[in-house]
Formats: structure tokens, sequence, C-alpha cells
């Protein structure tokens, strides 16, 4: 029952993967077509030369004849080489051209997922799902659907052949065909198990290759190398024994198969000697039957490898097709274009929890009026950045309204509503492209001129041009080559650059040295007059223009007002936090 479900969970990817090649439904056409004419062209070889040795040698000694015959075997196989270079190639252009698509769909699919998918999907994971996986799709076209359809087209033609040619060796040849059909089909079960060991070892590997690599700081900060070496060699030997266990059964299986072969091969012999002596057997048959015999065990042993490609591919294809069915993924429902933004953000009731249950924002309420400054402060832990998460739709709230203009973010399209937001966060991520393309992101509409104009104003030009090449300077993965505080301000000319109506800084300067702080906290004064600005920050020095302070604890509001207000209040949370940071700042 459990077999049969599998099955029909095969067939029912097998279409998904077979609809993926609609767009190249010619090419397809093409190819079976192709299967056709070469299962004829690349199996009537050896009628060809029996009929020679039958015709135009045994019976009479007819030269012209033979050279006719001869010419023809010459024509059938340089066609049979064409069509067969015709099916290779364009087998693999069909699944070249389907992966393809499907890796872009795949990548941007995943670029629509949230981000919560990412905090629990291992990174490498999605890399295997996207990069390995989907090339093994490609392999059902090639190794699988195609040249399965081919073989077994060849095998009835060769049966036909041989049938036409002489039954009783043909009923010779097939006597020893059940014990290669047995052989072939454990051998599939065998190796299908053990790749699918494999294929979850590599997908291991990968997780813990990017998670390592990622992490290479603090590994040798904690000198961890010895620990985390013994992990990877336990995995690397895991991985190892699946691949070794298909081997193994390759080593089996080949010479098993050549063993049957030669038991077909001397009852072949055996009993054709008896047929010629006989004469029942003609000595073309005799001098053919043997090629057949190679040309019909060869396709039925290479099944069973193909089979298995077939099913690598599918249980591939069913990874992908999870991910790309996945639908965690924010709504794009909203009908409603951002354009004459004035930047009014209002919280009503918000409640928000990570995993559904554990609310990390309990009925948050406030507004922000159109170009005033909120800056919101708290404990770690206490819901800072999910409000800024929740403001750019990057998680959905459970509870409550988030408005900005008096619209419900929810209505508003999410490219739109994006757009007029902009993001300075402590943790940098910057990509492996020049200097140019980290502030603008490769957006076209973006000028050098419109980059070099927002450097000047935040203060970043000086230090971007002092570079070897300046905004053309090769910034290396994560902006390794760069201060944090460098890395900081791209960040910060990057979301200054797209003129947003609504600024975010989320622990903006937390990271960076004073002489840098000073030079955005200049920018930042001169900012906050023209858009509505969220100020996240530790230092609560950074705040000191803000028109109001949040304050929260473990998700609630606890106090809201102007810093005079706040500060005046001698039991207020923020009275505590501010000289608290004053007695450290002092002490240091």
């Amino acid at each position: 029952m459990q077999e049969d479900k599998k099955q029909e969970m095969d067939l029912v990817v097998l279409g998904k993967v077979l609809k993926l090649s609609k767009p190249y439904t010619s090419i397809f056409v093409f190819c079976l077509v192709l299967a056709v004419i070469m299962a004829v062209v690349s199996n009537i070889g050896p009628f060809l030369i029996g009929t020679m040795v039958d015709d135009n040698i045994v019976q009479k000694q007819d030269m012209d004849g033979l050279k006719k015959m001869a010419l023809i075997y010459i024509a059938v196989v340089f066609i049979n080489v064409i069509v067969r270079y015709l099916f290779i190639y364009y087998s693999q252009v069909l699944g070249q051209s389907v992966i393809k698509d499907l890796r872009v769909r795949v990548f941007k699919h995943v670029q629509s997922l949230k981000l919560r998918y990412f905090d629990q999907t291992p990174i490498g994971r999605i890399i295997t799902r996207t990069i390995s996986d989907v090339q093994a799709i490609n392999e059902v076209f090639t190794q699988g659907v195609l040249t399965m359809f081919a073989d077994v087209l060849g095998i009835f033609a060769i049966l036909g052949f041989m049938f036409f040619h002489s039954w009783r060796l043909t009923l010779v040849c097939l006597a020893t065909l059940p014990l290669m059909i047995i052989a072939t089909y454990i051998f599939k079960e065998k190796v299908k198990a053990s790749f699918q060991r494999v294929r979850n070892e590599i997908s291991s590997m990968n997780s813990f290759l990017q998670e390592q690599i990622s992490g290479m700081q603090v590994v040798q900060m904690f000198n961890a190398e010895r620990q985390e070496a013994k992990k990877f060699k336990a995995i690397n030997k895991r991985y190892t024994a699946a691949n070794l266990n298909a081997i193994e059964y390759y080593a089996i299986f080949y010479p098993v198969v050549e063993l049957i072969s030669a038991v077909g091969l001397s009852l072949l012999i055996w009993w054709g000697s008896k047929g010629i002596w006989n004469g029942t057997i003609s000595a073309g048959a005799f001098i053919a039957f043997p090629l057949y015999l190679n040309k019909l065990f060869r396709p039925v042993r290479m099944l069973a490898d193909k089979f298995n490609t077939l099913q690598m591919g599918l249980v591939a294809a069913d990874r992908v097709f999870k991910l790309i069915e996945n639908e965690d993924h924010i709504l794009d429902l909203g009908t409603v274009e951002l354009k004459n933004t004035l930047g009014k953000v209002e919280f009503d009731n918000v409640s928000f929890a990570y995993d559904e249950k554990n609310f990390v924002l309990n009925d948050i309420s406030f507004q922000i009026k159109a170009g005033d400054t909120l800056a919101i402060v708290g404990s770690t832990g206490s819901g800072k950045s999910s409000i800024i998460n929740t403001l750019n739709r990057f998680y959905e709230i459970q509870k409550g309204k988030i408005l900005v203009d008096d619209i419900d973010v929810k209505k508003i399209k999410l490219n739109s509503l994006r757009s007029k937001v902009a993001m300075v966060l402590q943790d940098v991520f910057l990509f492996n492209g020049s200097v140019l393309n980290n502030i603008t992101l490769r957006d076209p509409s973006i000028s050098r001129e419109e980059v070099i104009s927002a450097s000047k104003i935040i203060g970043a030009h000086p230090f971007i041009e002092s570079m070897p090449g300046g905004y053309d300077f090769k910034v290396t993965e994560r902006g390794s080559n760069l201060s944090m505080g460098q890395r900081q301000l791209i960040s910060f000319v990057r979301a200054l650059v797209v003129n947003p109506n609504i600024l975010i800084l989320d622990e903006a300067t937390s990271s960076i040295d004073t002489e840098t702080e000073t030079i955005i906290q200049y920018a930042i004064e001169k900012l906050i007059e023209k858009r509505t600005s969220i100020i996240i920050a530790h230092r609560l020095s950074t705040i000191r223009h803000a028109n109001k302070v949040l304050v929260l604890d473990k998700g609630r509001i606890v106090e809201i007002g102007s810093h005079d207000d706040l500060i005046s209040n001698p039991t207020g949370q923020y009275r505590k936090l501010y000289e608290k940071q004053f007695e450290q700042t002092a002490t240091v």
C-alpha cells in the first residue's frame, strides 16, 4: 500500500517535471521523433550483416550485391551517428532550458518568502535546492524519460528484428532475460536507497560548510577548529560511506550482468550450432545473433541505472516543488500605490509573534506625525527591531493594524511600501562588487551623481574617494576589506540615495567609533528635518533630537513622551536607562 502511494507520488512529480518543458514542446517532440528513428537505425545493423552473409556470401557469391549491402550498412551507421548526436544534443538543450527557467523561478520565489523561513531553514539546504537539486532535474530529461523511452523502443525494435530473423534463436536468447530483469530490479532498488542517502548527506554537508564558513571568525576566536573539524569528519565519513555503498552495488551488478550475458551467449552458440548442422538456422542468423544479444542486454542493463537517475531526479524535483509550493510568503494583495507620501505612521493595537504563539509585541499603539522623529529604546529583547520588521512587512502581525498615511499597509502594494521606507541596520551586509553597486544595488535609475551627492551629505565621500578606484573600489564578500564604520557609512548612503519618506535607523551607530558617529549624527540632524524617522539605539545620545521617545519593556509600551518629560520622571524606565548609561560612560 505504501509502495503504491510512493509510485503514485512519483507519477505526480514526473507530471510536474514534464509540464516544465511546455515552453519547449517542439524540442521535446523532436527528441521523441529522433528516439523512434534511432530505435530502428541503431538496431538494424545485425540484420543487415546476417542478410549479407546469407544472400551475398553463402547462397551465392554476389560481390556487387555485397558491395551494395555494405554501402547500405555504412549509410545506416552514418545516419545513426547523426541521429544519436541530434538526440543527445537536443535532449541536453531541453534539460538545460528547463532548469534555466526553473532556477530563475526558484530564486524569485525564495526572494518572496518571509524572513521567518530563513530564520528556520539552514542556508545550505536552500542552496542545495536551488543548485544541486535543480541540476538533478536536468537528468530527468537527458538520462531519464527521453533516453529510457529510446531504450525501450530499441528493445522492441531488436526483438522485432530477432523474431523476423530467427524465432528459434530469439527464444534461446530470451531464456536468460528473466535473470537479467531480476538482477536489474534488485540493483535498482538497492542503488535507489543508496542514492537517497547520498543526497541527504550532501545536503547536510552543504549546510554545515555554509554555517562554518560564515562563522569562521567565531570558530577561530574561540579556538574551536578541532571540535568543528571532528564534526565535519563525521559528516564526511557518512557521505563517503553512502557513496561507497552505491559503488559496491555497481561492483556486484556489472559482473553479474556479464555472467548472465556469457550464459546467454553460450546457449546461443550451443543451440545455433545444432541449428546449422540440421539446417534450421542460417549462417547469417548465427553470426547476427551475438550482435543482437549484445544490443538487447545493453539497454536492459542500462535501464536500471537510468531508472535510478530518474528516481533521484524525481526526489530532487519533489524537494524543489515543495520549496516552490511553500506558501510561507508575504501576501502582496495590496492595490494602493503610494505616490505623494507624507510619512505619517501609526500602530493601532498591534500584537506580533514570530512563531504565532509567543508574542514579542503586545497591544502596541503609537503615532508618528509626518516629518517627526520617534526614538524607540528598551533593553535587549524588548521588541524594538520587531516594530520596524512589521512596519516593512518582513513579518505579518497577528492582531491590530499598521497604517502609513492612514492606509493599512496590507492594502498598499509591497514594492510601493518598501520603496518609501529605507533602513540602516546594525549588522551591515555588503555584497561582492563595487562600492557603487553596493549603494545602488544595481538599480539603473540611480545615477553615479546621485550617489556622490548622498555620500557628501553623509560625509562618506572623502573616505570612498581615498580608496583605490573610488566608487569602483571592489568590496569583498560581506565587506570584509572595510572597517565596521566604513561599512556602516556605505549602508547609510544606500538608504539615503533612494530618498525615502520614512527613515529607520536600527542600532545604526552602535558598532562604530566616536569620530564616525559624529559624522553620522550630523547627517541625521539634516535628514530628520525632511522625513519621518524612527531611531532605535542603545546610545541615548543618538536620539536627543527625537520629538518623542517610546520606551519598550517585554513587548509592551511602558512610557512615551519627549526626552525632557521622560527624564523628569524619577521612577520612570527611561530615566533609569539614561542614568545607567551615563554612569557607564562616566566610568569609562
